[in-house]
């Protein structure tokens, strides 16, 4: 009796023990970390436990990459960390960080290009992203498509124009397959050119069809395009011209000014939108040859010129009622 006394006290000590150690094994796994406030934390395609656990150590993330691994394994279930980036809030603790690495909240990020916006402010807002690396030219004109993209921390600019460039060739050969037998343009390249003219001349989406059939029957005729910003694009490469046009640059003859020459001009002026590639490939069947602002953000169309004279005539009334000039 006094002897088995004596042998349950080693076991009571060594199960006092190993409760010590696993309330300090699993406290540890749940207890605050030592992030003061919200990190974004990357994850390298192929990256081993040890060396996230290392990395997430180094940027203070967690107290002890060994105990981080050793508790990962033990209590971890089997899961993988994932590639990419993690948002880890201020005082994740190691379950919190694994959770978060383990599983499906990467953090997103996006650069958008609307549509309309020229190659030159591309340009800008890609080299303007503190997250890419690297540098670019310009890309060329009507070579982006329009549309929000999502990037990684780190990856080369022209690895994102590179993405850009290719979504457009995609939905350029595709609004082409499509093309109707009123389409004028005559190339992938001609599409281009003038649906950048309807992507600059119209902000309504309902006219888009309208007024590329207006411009279709123009060049169908031989008339000049007449396009307002055909004469700024040389001036501004797109970019807003932020005054009104001078009657010098309505006169000037270039590759672009369609006040000045017929026909289409030598290269895009934009990079239009999808829609507006539709709608220059499958153009209103219309007989329209005139249009002017109409007030309310739309065009007033004319077929003839005396109906076009009249609908300029209201737009000037609007204009001076509204103290334009």
């Amino acid at each position: 009796m006094f002897g088995s006394r004596r042998g349950r006290k080693p076991f009571i000590a060594a199960a006092a023990l190993l409760l010590g150690f696993m309330a300090w094994f699993l406290g540890g796994w749940y207890v605050s970390g030592p992030l003061v406030k919200e990190a974004a934390f990357r994850v390298p395609d192929g990256s081993s436990l040890s060396s996230v656990a290392a990395k997430l150590e180094a940027e203070g993330a967690i107290s002890s990459a060994t105990a981080f691994k050793l508790r990962a394994r033990v209590l971890g279930m089997g899961s993988k960390v994932k590639a990419g980036e993690f948002a880890l809030p201020a005082g994740a603790s190691m379950a919190q960080v694994f959770r978060l690495l383990t599983g499906d909240e990467v953090l997103r990020r996006f650069v958008t290009v609307p549509e309309g916006m020229p190659s030159i402010m591309v340009y800008e807002r890609l080299m303007a992203n503190p997250l890419l690396s690297g540098e670019i030219a310009v890309p060329a004109e009507g070579s982006i498509l329009p549309d929000t993209y999502e990037i990684q921390r780190g990856e080369s600019r022209q690895a994102v124009v590179a993405r850009m460039q290719a979504a457009m060739k995609q939905a350029l050969a595709e609004e082409w397959a499509k093309r109707g037998k009123n389409a004028v343009v005559q190339s992938p390249q001609e599409a281009i050119i003038l649906a950048s003219i309807v992507e600059k001349e119209t902000g309504k989406a309902s006219e888009r069809t309208m007024v590329a059939g207006l411009y279709s029957n123009r060049v169908r005729e031989g008339m000049r395009l007449q396009a307002d910003p055909t004469i700024i694009y040389p001036i501004t490469k797109g970019k807003p011209l932020g005054r009104r046009i001078l009657q010098s640059e309505i006169r000037a003859v270039n590759d672009y000014n369609t006040y000045t020459m017929a026909g289409l001009p030598k290269g895009p002026i934009t990079n239009p939108g999808r829609d507006s590639i539709a709608a220059v490939t499958n153009p209103a069947d219309t007989d329209v040859l005139y249009m002017v602002a109409d007030g309310s953000g739309g065009h007033a169309f004319a077929k003839t010129l005396d109906e076009h004279n009249a609908n300029v005539a209201k737009w000037f009334k609007i204009r001076k009622e509204r103290g334009d000039f």
